[in-house]
């Protein structure tokens, strides 16, 4: 890889990890769910007009929008209001590979290797230790609730997986547009029109730049440059990178929100990263047949995985 691109992989993964501080910032400006909803609204439009028509079936756009947009990222902004730390939710988040390699077992057949299996292991076990520590200072339930957001990642990955986009910008901007209304409808549902008009009403230029931030450079810079380098790299080139994307979470979340990382938190971190490598970066294993399958590219859905947004 050469140093523009492999520069480029670390300024998407600051991207990505940096997001979990603006949201946590974000959510101190409206509600989660009406942040939710803007955040995609922002990031469909006016991009949605310079992408061209989608290039997958709107079946498949429309599933990959209600899980990924409304389940994922839905449960993730509600635990991050309910009290989850940033960083912290950067890093349990990463679980999302391992809810992965389940569901493509029971969806697709797809049998893990015994390499993936203790990859799994382990970073299980590096979320036991994060709730461990999370529970002695926060709320479990808002810690449930982003494990619940990392297995509707990993089951929109399995769904981009089949959809197969060969577009993954063009995918992620039309993805977008699904979840503005459902995500509408349950903030004025749940989180009152009061509160939501209130919101919008006091909306400042601070208000208005983490919604672009997580809008435009998270989801249209951030995935469209993760797709370019996956046109022009093998995906376990760039995959590698995503696993950068805690680092920068848990470390900006420390530095502009003071929030300290323990030496339990570090461990988990240590565990999560490390079996998420192993997952993810394993040899590919094969379907029951002794087909060859292909190997998931994480972070290169979600979209990509980004193996989706990240974020």
């Amino acid at each position: 890889m050469r140093p523009a691109h492999l520069a480029l992989a670390v300024l998407v993964a600051a991207v990505w990890g940096v997001n979990f501080t603006v949201i946590e910032i974000g959510l101190g400006h409206f509600p989660p769910l009406l942040f939710s909803a803007l955040r995609f609204l922002a990031a469909a439009v006016p991009a949605v007009l310079f992408v061209g028509r989608p290039k997958v079936a709107w079946t498949w756009t429309v599933a990959v929008g209600l899980v990924l947009g409304v389940a994922k990222f839905g449960l993730l902004f509600l635990g991050m209001n309910a009290g989850m730390p940033a960083g912290l939710s950067s890093l349990v988040l990463q679980i999302q590979s391992v809810f992965t390699a389940l569901i493509a077992f029971a969806l697709l057949g797809e049998r893990p290797t015994r390499i993936r299996v203790l990859g799994m292991t382990v970073a299980l076990t590096g979320v036991v230790l994060a709730a461990v520590d999370e529970g002695t200072a926060g709320p479990l339930g808002a810690f449930a609730l982003v494990i619940a957001a990392a297995a509707f990642w990993g089951l929109s990955n399995v769904l981009t997986r089949k959809a197969s986009p060969p577009d993954a910008l063009n995918f992620m901007v039309w993805v977008s547009t699904v979840p503005v209304l459902p995500l509408l409808g349950l903030s004025l549902l749940t989180e009152g029109p009061s509160r939501d008009l209130a919101a919008l009403r006091a909306l400042d230029w601070q208000g208005a730049g983490v919604v672009l931030y997580v809008a435009w450079i998270t989801t249209v810079f951030g995935f469209g440059a993760w797709g370019w380098l996956l046109r022009r790299h093998p995906a376990s080139t760039v995959a590698p990178f995503s696993l950068l994307v805690p680092v920068f979470g848990m470390s900006s979340a420390a530095l502009f929100l003071g929030e300290q990382v323990t030496p339990l938190r570090w461990g988990a971190a240590a565990l999560l990263v490390g079996g998420v490598a192993l997952t993810s970066l394993a040899p590919k294993g094969v379907r029951p047949a002794e087909v060859p399958v292909e190997e998931y590219e994480i972070h290169s859905t979600t979209v990509s995985g980004s193996a989706t947004l990240q974020r």
